[in-house]
C-alpha cells in the first residue's frame, strides 16, 4: 500500500473547497488532511493534521488580501517540511514573488482559471509534495513579455550561470552559492548579472529581479521531479 500524500484545504469559497476537498479524496495516493476557511484555521489545521502539502486560496479571512502568502511563511517556519500551493486569480509576478521569497522548494503558484484541468492540480501537489515547485506559465510570460525569440529564456544561460541559478532557486546568498560552486563574490555577482540581462528582467519597484530569475528557471522544468521522485518519497508500506 502506497503511503498517501496529506493534504490539508483552505478556501472561503465553499463551492471551490468543496470541489477541492472531493478531488483529494478521490484520487488514489491523496488524503484529505481537512479544511479551512481562514487564516487562523489553517494555521491551526497544520499543527493539528501535519500534512504533506497545503493548498489555499491566496485571500481569506479575516482581511482577505494576501493571506495565503503570510500562512505559507507562517508554515515554513513552524513545519518547514509542508509544502504549501497557493492558488490566485491574479497573473501579476508579484505575489509568486512574495511566495518565493523565502525560498522556491516546496512552493507553487497556479491561477485558478486553469483549474478547469484537475491534472494541472494533481500534477502540482505532488511535485510540491517532495520539495519541488510549481510556478504557472501565464505568471512567467509577464515577467518575459519582452521577448520575443523562439529560444527559451534559460538556455541562453551558460551552464556556469544555469549552476549559479539554481542556487539561487534554493533561497541562497552571494556568499553561500560562492562557496558552493568555489568561486568568489565578485564572480558570483557577475554571473548573476548576465543572468538578468539574459532573461531580460527590468528593475521594476514591484518584482524582485533575484526572485523572477528563479520563477524562469522553474517555469523551465530545471528543478521539476519525475514520477520516479514522488515514488522515492511516497514508497509502499510492504
Amino acid at each position: 500500500m502506497v503511503v498517501p500524500i496529506r493534504v490539508a484545504i483552505a478556501e472561503d469559497n465553499v463551492l471551490l473547497l468543496d470541489g477541492i476537498a472531493r478531488l483529494i479524496s478521490a484520487t488514489t495516493d491523496f488524503e484529505l488532511a481537512g479544511t479551512a476557511t481562514s487564516y487562523d484555521e489553517l494555521l491551526a489545521l497544520v499543527a493539528d493534521t501535519d500534512p504533506d502539502v497545503v493548498v489555499t486560496d491566496i485571500r481569506m479571512p479575516p482581511s482577505g488580501t494576501d493571506e495565503g502568502i503570510r500562512a505559507a511563511d507562517a508554515i515554513r517556519s513552524s513545519h518547514p517540511e509542508t509544502g504549501v500551493i497557493v492558488l490566485s486569480q491574479f497573473v501579476s509576478p508579484a505575489y509568486a514573488v512574495a511566495l518565493l521569497a523565502g525560498g522556491s522548494d516546496g512552493r507553487g503558484y497556479l491561477l485558478k482559471d486553469r483549474l478547469a484541468d484537475v491534472d494541472d492540480l494533481v500534477a502540482g501537489i505532488r511535485v510540491v509534495a517532495i520539495g519541488g515547485s510549481v510556478i504557472d506559465p501565464k505568471v512567467v510570460e509577464q515577467l518575459v513579455a519582452s521577448n520575443r525569440s523562439t529560444e527559451t529564456p534559460v538556455a541562453r544561460l551558460t551552464p556556469r550561470e544555469r549552476e549559479v541559478l539554481g542556487e539561487m532557486a534554493q533561497g541562497k546568498t552571494n556568499a553561500a552559492i560562492a562557496a558552493s560552486l568555489v568561486l568568489s563574490e565578485r564572480a558570483v555577482e557577475k554571473h548573476i548579472n548576465s543572468i538578468f540581462s539574459k532573461l531580460h528582467l527590468t528593475e521594476e519597484p514591484n518584482v524582485n529581479r533575484r526572485v523572477a530569475a528563479v520563477l524562469v528557471y522553474l517555469a523551465e522544468g530545471d528543478a521539476g521531479h519525475t514520477p520516479a521522485d514522488v515514488a522515492a518519497r511516497f514508497p509502499s508500506r510492504g
